[in-house]
Formats: structure tokens, C-alpha cells, sequence
């Protein structure tokens, strides 16, 4: 059964009634973050139930100690985390002498939480009777701004109810935090420095190992029934790591005193000095003031969910699950800092270590490609360039030479840091998708530039590497991929995985081709590249020779191409007759009885088709998902998106709906049983695909967008915006009624259902 405890809302999440064993997956599920932090949705007051203390700054990390029983060589030293950074959301609240613990209180009424996703904020409410019989209001607003992103703002009232109270705010920061997760339980923050000045304070603290140095700051003001009171702390208490203050302030019955937080991180990735930054950075903030820091932060938003929102008619929880997923990822990632990339947990939980997967390439380029500035896409492209380096360094660790290119399956710095064997050495088809987001940039934006200039050097180093990684059969008389991990990760050290054999053979020939037009079209890029990696024709008559020779497992009984050699030995019992007591799977059965199983956790031979659709007919693709899709237990967050699209694709609808619905509400509902842990960020990514190229059926050929709308059952239609070529289109569907207006200077000729439009600038086309 999964939760249902989240009311359906156009417009934000909404969670009504306190119970205790729902705190740790609210605070995922109301996280905030703004593209340089975030933070779980944690009490500002002391709470001693279960709960999951976790905030984060972008690109600060710590090289935690791998920690096996014995070494292998290549073997990653460390598994990078994000770091739960020092917290600065603390208020301590003393009220007629008695904290406030809502583990404690005799009674909580009217507890309500909202993040509002339209306006960019995360509002909670309740009433309580304390153990001394004081029984009060509390609203809480806070936000992390988007225009000032070292800074976060709290508005923290309380109001007397029953009987005057004297209340002491013990607002604090503190740098003693640690990771749930640490190998070692270790510290990772190296206090170096505690200051105060009048209601300002600064706790500064250095990361082991790394050295990122990082000053968490407070400013606190006081107000009484809203009018700010010129009160100062008549008691400060630090330590090496923590400061708090304490404000006292008695209001009589129904008034209210409130305390209003500015806090945040400057840190030395952007300052030399983040003491004087942070000093700055409060002045900024204080300057705006509160009113206006909230006004701005709606206006942000505003401008944000201009281009990006998806509007769904007739289904109120299809419809917040959507705009859940796209608030999500804004808050993750906004593209402003090209070191920075996409954790599948972003600024939620630190399962994965908070570090960039295949998943950037694979799920998010096309969102952010779609609905931002194409600038925003080539940072993550220029990302994985400015790690080539690194990732050839990868590969020779593993034995591969001649500028052979192995991207890491996880880092923070192009490193390779996971610690799984099977995922660190096999799931080498995490390559494909980086040249594959390149490929994909390009037919999108139109961008070629790119490639001349950055991407060509990556796309060579790839190719070496699947040269290198490929040996040749003298019994098939063609060239294997031997002792590999596919998408499907319930598989491992397996010969030929369809969709490894398949990228590769397509990375070799794309990187050919590039090279070609590049030494036709940009002779001075053609001549720097090849001098700089020393590439001759005979290595590249070497890469052809192992694509246009290369094997792919396939049954004749089927009518199939294999996931991988060996498939069809399985026993092949599908999910349909497995128990349901057994499921999910990974947290039910052993390691060992998946790996005997058929069961696949994701999109594996699919994943080919969804990304190579133009090599596959129609009629090749409903029989392969007929074949696999039985078999997949869809436990992987990745999973439900490109069944929808495919679904969509074949004419299901119902089923298309039933994964949307999977993807889109996919925490929202706790499909996977595991939401306090932290949100599915990259897998929302996904959500929107489901919609603008599952039911949308939007494709980029030749240049050109085509279109083949479909309606699920439950709607009355849905609209979005794509940025193609840096011209807005907007398409609005109803049944039987396509609307596409451009927003430009460009005419632009898309194809809905087959039919030719030509969409003049700023017009509107009804089809």
C-alpha cells in the first residue's frame, strides 16, 4: 500500500494532522532548495522524535574512506558525499519556562504544512498545549531566495492563547553536524572560527580533506504583533562550533512574538573571504528586507514557471505531481554554476553521496534543454568537458591507454568514487549517454558550436575506450563486450548487454561522422583536436572495423534482440505470477536469487529503443515491450518514465497513464517505500518527458519538431512551452484539438500527426 496522506493540489503539497511516523518522509517531500543549497524540511525548534537533520551546500563534498574487506586494483580510494552542512535554521524556543518539543506537547491541533510551489515557499501551522498548560499559535514561513543564493529567510510567530507568556527564542548555528551515512562515523567539518556582533553571528568551519571553507551566518530581528522591537540577546553561548543567542520577549494573551531568521552559507568555491561575504551577504539581505525578499522570491518563481509549466485539465493529482517534479528540479539545479551538476538526491537526503550520475545526460538534459536558455544545457556538457582529464585518467587506472575515456559512474570531480564493483568496473554504458547528450544538444538547440569546440575531444576520448573495451570473437567471427553491467542493475557481470553493444557500436560511428564534418567545416578546430590527442586514420579505420562488426544477442523464437547472452536461460516467470509479499524485490530477496531472476529493474533493452527510436520501427518496438516489460519490476525511479513514453508511443494510453502516474507521484506517493530517505530528483526529469514526448509524441527529425499528441482518458488536455532553437513554442492539447503558438522571430515548420505547419512568429496555429 503506498501513503496517501499528501492532499491533491494544483498548486502546492499540502499535509494536514501531525503523526510522528510520517516527520522523516514530510521532511523530503517539503524540501527547499535554490540551486546553490537546500535543505530538508526540518522543525526550526528542538524536536526529539525521529527525524532526519539534513542541509546542503552545492559542490561542497567530503572523500569518505572507502571502506571493503579487501582491495581490488582500479578500485575508487573514496566514496564522495555532500555534505550535511552547519545548520543555521535552529530556534530553540522556551516558552513560561518550558521547551518547545512537539514530541512533548500534550496536545498539537491544526497542524498544517504547505510548499507552495507557485511562489517558491514552505509554510507550517499548528496549536499547542505544552506540559505547563500554556497553549499557543505557531506559523512558521521560510524560503530560500533565488535572486540572493547564499541566503534564506525564517518568519517565526508565536501567539499566546490562553494566558500571557513569556517566551525566550534561542535562535543558534551550528557547525557539530554529522552524515547519517558517514563509513566511519566520522566528522567532516573542522571548526576554525565562532564571532557575534550585536545580532549577528558567524560560525566558520572547514571541510577535512577537501578544505572547502564555508561561514554559516545569522542575523535575528524581533517583532511584537509585527512591529520590530529593538531587542538584542541578553545571553550569548558558544562553543568551538556553535553559537546560540537568546531574545526574551513576554506578549499578554493573543499577542504574538515573532523572531525573523536571515541565514545561509557563503563559501570559498566564490569568495576568499566568506567571513567578510557572509557580512555582505546579511547587509544585502537587510537592506531588501523581508516583505520584499518574499515578493522577489514570488516574482522569481513566477518568472521560472513561465516557461517551464505543464498544465493538466481534468486531474488534480496528475496535475501536482507534474509541478512537484518540475519544482524540484528547479530547486536542484538552475544552471547559473557550470561546476555544479545534478544529484539524484539533490539538497534532500545524501543516499547516492549527493554526486553526478549518467542520469544528468540520460533524464535531464532534455528538461533543462526545453525549458531554459541553451546555456543552461551546455554547462552540464561543459561539466563532463572540464572532467575529460580526469575520466582518461579513469581508464588508464583500469588498465585502457592511448587517451581512452572512462567517465565515472559517480563523482563529485570527475574522480570515479562508487564503491560497488559491479557498478564501478561494468556499468560502463554510463559512457553512451554522455555522447548521446551531446548528440541530443545539438539536433535540439542547434547548437553545433559546441562540438568543434569541446565536445569532439570527449566524444574521441569515448570512442578509444569502447575500441579498447571490445574484444573479438574468433567463434562469432565479430566483436563482444564481455563482464558488464546494463541499465538493468539486477544483472551484473554479464556478455553482451544489448544496449552497451548497441550505444558503443553508435558512439564510434557518431564520432566519425563529427569528426568528418568537422574537418570539412571547422579546419582550424579539425587541426588544434588532432594534434592536441594525436589521433590518426588508422585508429579510426580500427574503431570502424569493431562497429560494423559488432554483435548483438538475439532469438529467433522471439523475435527479439537479448538484454544480454544467456537471457533466455533464466526461468522465466513473469512479475505478473510472482507473489506479492515478495515485492519490492531488492528489499525482500538476496542478491544472489536476483541476479538468477529474469526481473529487471529498468528500461534496459528498451532504453536502446527509447534512445535510438528512428533505427527501430514501430512494429520492432510493441514486440520488444511486449517481451520485456512482464519482466520488469520497475524498482528503479528511472524505469516508469520511459515505459510511459513507449506505452504512449504503441497507442496504450491507460498504460502510459498508469507510469505517469507512477513517475509523477513517484515520492509523492512512496512507490518505492523508501521517501524519507530523500526525493528522486533525476527521475523527475522523466515526468516531463512522459508528457511532452509520451503523450506530446514530440520528436526532433531532421531538424524539425514533430508532434503526435495523445489525450489519456483522465484529461481534458494539457499545454507546455519548449525552448527549439531558442524560439518559444507553446502547445496546448484537447481532444481532437492541437493549438501551437510561436513566441520569436523565426518561423518554424513542425509536423503534428503527419501534417505540416508552418508556425509564423508570434502566431497561433489551431490544428
Amino acid at each position: 500500500m503506498n501513503q496517501d496522506y499528501i492532499i491533491p493540489d494544483n498548486w502546492s503539497i499540502i499535509e494536514e494532522g501531525f503523526e510522528q511516523d510520517l516527520v522523516k518522509s514530510s521532511e523530503s517531500l517539503f524540501s527547499i532548495g535554490n540551486g546553490a543549497m537546500g535543505q530538508r524540511a526540518n522543525f526550526e525548534e528542538h524536536y526529539s522524535g525521529k527525524t532526519f537533520q539534513g542541509s546542503y551546500i552545492g559542490g561542497i563534498y567530503y572523500p569518505d574512506k572507502t571502506k571493503v574487506g579487501w582491495w581490488k586494483n582500479g578500485y575508487p580510494e573514496y566514496f564522495a558525499k555532500v555534505l550535511n552542512a552547519p545548520n543555521w535554521i535552529g530556534i530553540n524556543i522556551e516558552i513560561n519556562g518550558e521547551n518547545l518539543d512537539l514530541a512533548k506537547c500534550v496536545a498539537v491541533k491544526n497542524f498544517r504544512r504547505e510548499l507552495n510551489m507557485k511562489e517558491g515557499w514552505y509554510h507550517r501551522s499548528f496549536t499547542a498545549t505544552l506540559q505547563n498548560g500554556t497553549e499557543i499559535e505557531v506559523q512558521v514561513r521560510r524560503f530560500l531566495s533565488i535572486d540572493l543564493d547564499e541566503v534564506g529567510v525564517i518568519n517565526y510567530e508565536i501567539t499566546a492563547l490562553n494566558q500571557a507568556a513569556k517566551i525566550v527564542f534561542k535562535p543558534y548555528l551550528d557547525a557539530g553536524v554529522h552524515n547519517e551515512d558517514a563509513n566511519w562515523e566520522e566528522k567532516f567539518w573542522e571548526p576554525l572560527d565562532v564571532k557575534n556582533n550585536g545580532n549577528e553571528a558567524y560560525v566558520t568551519a572547514r571541510t577535512f580533506k577537501t578544505h572547502f571553507t564555508a561561514t554559516t551566518f545569522m542575523q535575528n530581528t524581533i517583532l511584537v504583533d509585527g512591529i520590530s522591537v529593538n531587542a538584542s540577546p541578553f545571553n550569548v553561548a558558544s562553543s568551538n562550533e556553535t553559537i546560540e543567542f537568546s531574545y526574551e520577549v513576554s506578549i499578554s494573551k493573543n499577542q504574538s512574538a515573532t523572531i525573523q531568521k536571515i541565514g545561509g552559507y557563503t563559501v570559498s568555491m566564490n569568495h576568499e573571504n566568506t567571513q567578510i561575504a557572509a557580512q555582505k551577504a546579511i547587509a544585502a539581505a537587510l537592506k531588501i528586507g523581508y516583505d520584499k525578499l518574499l515578493e522577489n522570491q514570488i516574482k522569481a518563481w513566477a518568472k521560472i514557471w513561465e516557461m517551464s509549466d505543464i498544465t493538466i485539465d481534468g486531474d488534480v493529482k496528475a496535475q501536482q505531481g507534474i509541478r512537484f517534479n518540475i519544482f524540484q528540479l528547479n530547486q536542484t539545479y538552475l544552471g547559473k554554476d557550470s561546476r555544479l551538476n545534478i544529484g539524484p538526491k539533490g539538497f534532500t537526503g545524501e543516499k547516492y553521496g549527493g554526486s553526478t550520475y549518467w542520469d544528468t545526460e540520460a533524464y535531464c538534459i532534455p528538461f533543462y534543454m526545453a525549458t531554459k536558455d541553451q546555456q543552461v544545457a551546455r554547462n552540464l556538457l561543459t561539466y563532463r568537458y572540464n572532467q575529460l582529464d580526469k575520466a582518461i585518467e579513469n581508464a588508464s587506472k583500469l588498465g585502457f591507454k592511448n587517451g581512452a575515456a572512462l567517465y565515472p559512474m559517480v563523482t563529485m570531480n570527475g574522480e570515479e568514487c562508487h564503491n560497488e564493483w559491479e557498478i564501478t568496473f561494468e556499468e560502463i554504458h554510463r559512457n553512451g549517454a554522455i555522447a548521446f547528450a551531446i548528440f541530443n544538444y545539438y539536433r535540439f538547440t542547434g547548437d553545433y558550436s559546441y562540438i568543434p569546440e569541446k565536445g569532439l575531444e570527449v566524444l574521441i576520448g569515448i570512442a578509444r575506450f569502447w575500441h579498447q573495451r571490445a574484444t573479438y570473437s574468433t567463434h562469432k567471427n565479430q566483436f563482444v563486450i564481455l563482464g558488464v553491467t546494463g541499465p538493468n542493475e539486477y544483472e551484473n557481470n554479464v556478455n553482451n548487454n544489448f544496449y552497451t553493444n548497441y550505444i558503443a557500436k553508435w558512439c564510434i560511428d557518431y564520432t566519425v561522422e563529427q569528426i568528418n564534418k568537422i574537418e570539412k567545416e571547422y579546419t582550424s578546430d579539425y587541426t588544434r583536436i588532432l594534434n592536441k590527442v594525436k589521433l590518426s586514420q588508422s585508429e579510426i579505420n580500427h574503431w570502424k572495423e569493431v562497429a560494423d562488426n559488432m554483435y548483438f544477442p538475439y532469438s529467433e523464437e522471439h523475435d527479439v534482440y537479448l538484454q544480454q547472452d544467456g537471457f533466455l536461460d533464466k526461468e522465466l516467470v513473469k512479475v505478473s505470477d510472482l507473489d506479492k509479499s515478495q515485492r519490492p524485490i531488492n528489499q525482500k530477496w538476496s542478491w544472489d536469487r536476483i541476479l538468477r531472476s529474469p526481473y529487471i529493474k529498468q528500461a534496459d533493452t528498451l532504453q536502446g529503443f527509447y534512445f535510438f527510436e528512428d533505427h527501430f520501427s514501430k512494429a520492432q518496438l510493441e514486440k520488444h515491450f511486449d517481451f520485456y516489460e512482464p519482466f520488469t519490476v520497475h524498482e528503479s525511479s528511472l524505469s516508469p518514465c520511459v515505459h510511459s513514453i513507449q506505452a504512449a508511443g504503441l497507442g496504450r494510453m491507460e498504460q502510459a497513464y498508469t507510469f505517469y502516474l507512477r513517475t509523477s507521484r513517484l515520492d509523492l506517493d512512496d512507490y518505492n517505500k523508501e521517501v524519507h530517505e530523500g526525493l528522486h530528483i533525476t527521475s523527475m526529469a522523466g515526468t516531463w518527458m512522459s508528457i511532452v514526448e509520451g503523450f506530446g509524441g514530440m520528436r526532433v527529425k531532421n531538424s524539425t519538431l514533430h508532434f503526435e499528441p495523445k489525450i489519456p482518458t483522465q484529461w481534458k488536455g494539457y499545454s507546455f512551452k519548449i525552448n527549439f532553437r531558442n524560439q518559444v513554442l507553446e502547445v496546448s492539447v484537447r481532444p481532437n484539438e492541437t493549438k501551437l503558438s510561436l513566441e520569436g522571430d523565426k518561423e518554424i515548420i513542425v509536423f503534428v500527426n503527419g501534417k505540416e505547419i508552418l508556425v509564423e512568429p508570434n502566431s497561433l496555429v489551431t490544428v
